[in-house]
């Protein structure tokens, strides 16, 4: 058989290219929990964190301590579940990250304990829209009803909490957020960890007032007629001095 190198390199060059990329998504995820490791959002071995290309998903390996993880403690499973790269067991979590993904379509995946938002889970079973940046998560997070980590039941009651949302509350838990990225949906984290250490505060000083329907429309329209939340070049200063 007279087979060439272009051949050979033809068979293969797709499978380096692959395993390239998932090894770029592994770092990521690791670099991810790293960070939030280093906000606080993370505690020990608590907490996963995913991102989907394609038909694969990286996701954290259970046990791992995740504010010091490495890329070899992320895993690639298929979304059927099954392992296609890496040595370690994925989260006990797993089947709630693939559901986010298959319902929702998304592109990454965060579950914390965060103090803050864990602190809220205990005693709200929503967390109202106490200010106009919740609007970015959907507006009031639900809170979903409790049940044991790693459950089919603690699945299908977050993904329900996420209808219309990129932000829920797991009751005596902790958080899950998504977004079309893994640094949106860490972005997305960290802002829902804020908002909750905002209620507390002014829960202890008495009763917060919330945004109201027509209050949170006004905002939605101010920002698009703004396009608020990017950056804008300056006029000129001979613009500006007319």
């Amino acid at each position: 058989m007279n087979v060439t190198l272009f051949q050979v390199y033809a068979t293969f060059a797709p499978m380096t290219a692959s395993s390239s990329a998932l090894s770029q998504e592994r770092a990521a995820v690791a670099d991810a929990c790293r960070r939030l490791g280093a906000e606080g959002l993370l505690i020990g071995t608590a907490g996963n964190v995913s991102v989907r290309v394609g038909d694969r998903v990286a996701i954290t390996a259970t046990g791992a301590v995740l504010a010091e993880l490495t890329p070899d403690q992320v895993t690639v499973v298929d979304l059927d579940g099954e392992i296609v790269a890496g040595s370690l067991r994925p989260t006990s979590e797993l089947e709630l990250h693939l559901g986010v993904y298959r319902r929702y379509g998304t592109g990454a995946v965060v579950h914390t304990h965060a103090p803050m938002a864990t602190a809220v889970s205990c005693v709200l079973d929503e967390l109202p829209c106490i200010h106009y940046q919740l609007l970015a998560l959907g507006g009031t997070v639900r809170v979903a009803p409790h049940a044991t980590f790693g459950t089919p039941e603690l699945a299908e009651s977050v993904l329900t909490a996420l209808d219309g949302r990129s932000a829920a509350l797991l009751a005596n838990h902790g958080a899950v957020t998504h977004g079309t990225t893994l640094d949106k949906a860490v972005e997305n984290a960290l802002l829902l960890e804020w908002a909750c250490g905002v209620y507390q505060r002014a829960a202890a000083m008495g009763r917060p007032r919330f945004l109201d329907e027509q209050q949170q429309l006004a905002v939605i329209e101010a920002a698009i007629a703004r396009d608020y939340g990017t950056t804008h070049p300056a006029a000129p200063a001979q613009e500006q001095s007319r």
